[in-house]
């Protein structure tokens, strides 16, 4: 599946910015099933400097400085990406969940690049609750991916999908207790309760099929910037669900970066001088190109 995709994030600010310094997690990824056929940044006003990079995750990451005064920031993505992530293996063929958090906790372990996954992170601090909510979906001896599956659709059925319920500076420990959020919340109580029983899994950004015909169902998260956890499952690689939608993502999501949680890959954030007080809104679209 060939789609565009947009993504428009406009700040407007109270008083001027003189100096503006940003960084952007906004170009969808190149990788086995995913292959980006154009891609294009802009920024408004004209960045004075920019400059693109590859991350520690290897996200493409543009750096820009702003210094001309602007009280109207509006940074643009524009692309056109072919989707078709692999079909991933039968549950019941993924090894053992104890036998893979075993052989990721041992003093060298077999899979290195997985490992710094499995560990807390800036936004996700594993605890007793996380540990106590992944527990039913993993008896010992359960394959992986069918636990991660099974905790997928639990998250789906027990956490509600609420706009505005919450936001960045929510402690995790405030959505288990509330079960109210957001994709980003609900990506970053699945990565919690893997983590906290020693497996890995990364979060992963971007974007979700927006569907405008009469009679088709809209996802959950379309419109936006959509958020999901990527579970490593042993010789299968890691295996992309979509906690939110309750779905294995392959046709309809777009990925554009990955880390440990959202902090790793926030879609633009910045250092300014001046300001005062801002108001931001994003418009996303992923559309289908028949």
């Amino acid at each position: 599946m060939r789609y565009r995709v947009s993504h428009r994030t406009t700040y407007r600010y109270s008083s001027s910015v003189d100096l503006a310094q940003h960084l952007a997690h906004l170009r969808p990824r190149s990788l086995p099933g995913q292959t980006v056929a154009r891609c294009e940044v802009t920024v408004e006003p004209a960045a004075d400097a920019r400059t693109t990079h590859v991350d520690h995750f290897g996200n493409t990451v543009d750096s820009f400085r702003i210094d001309t005064a602007h009280d109207e920031l509006v940074v643009e993505m524009r692309a056109e990406v072919d989707v078709a992530l692999p079909t991933p293996p039968p549950a019941e063929a993924t090894p053992p969940w104890n036998e893979l958090r075993d052989a990721l906790a041992a003093p060298f372990p077999v899979e290195t690049e997985a490992v710094e996954f499995a560990h807390p992170s800036p936004l996700v601090a594993p605890d007793d609750a996380a540990l106590a909510y992944a527990r039913p979906s993993f008896p010992e001896g359960v394959p992986i991916l069918q636990g991660a599956r099974d905790l997928t659709r639990r998250i789906r059925a027990d956490f509600a999908y609420t706009p505005g319920a919450t936001d960045i500076s929510t402690p995790l420990a405030e959505v288990f207790a509330r079960r109210v959020g957001v994709c980003q919340d609900f990506a970053h109580v699945q990565i919690a309760a893997l983590r906290a029983l020693g497996l890995p899994a990364a979060y992963v950004s971007g974007y979700i099929r927006t569907y405008r015909d009469p009679g088709e169902a809209a996802l959950r998260g379309a419109d936006a910037s959509h958020a999901w956890v990527a579970v490593w499952c042993g010789d299968a690689g890691w295996v992309h669900l979509d906690p939110t939608n309750d779905l294995v993502a392959r046709e309809e999501h777009v990925i554009v970066a990955w880390g440990r949680d959202f902090a790793d890959v926030s879609p633009v954030r910045g250092i300014i001088l001046g300001g005062g007080h801002h108001t931001y809104g994003v418009e996303v679209e992923l559309m289908p190109l028949l």
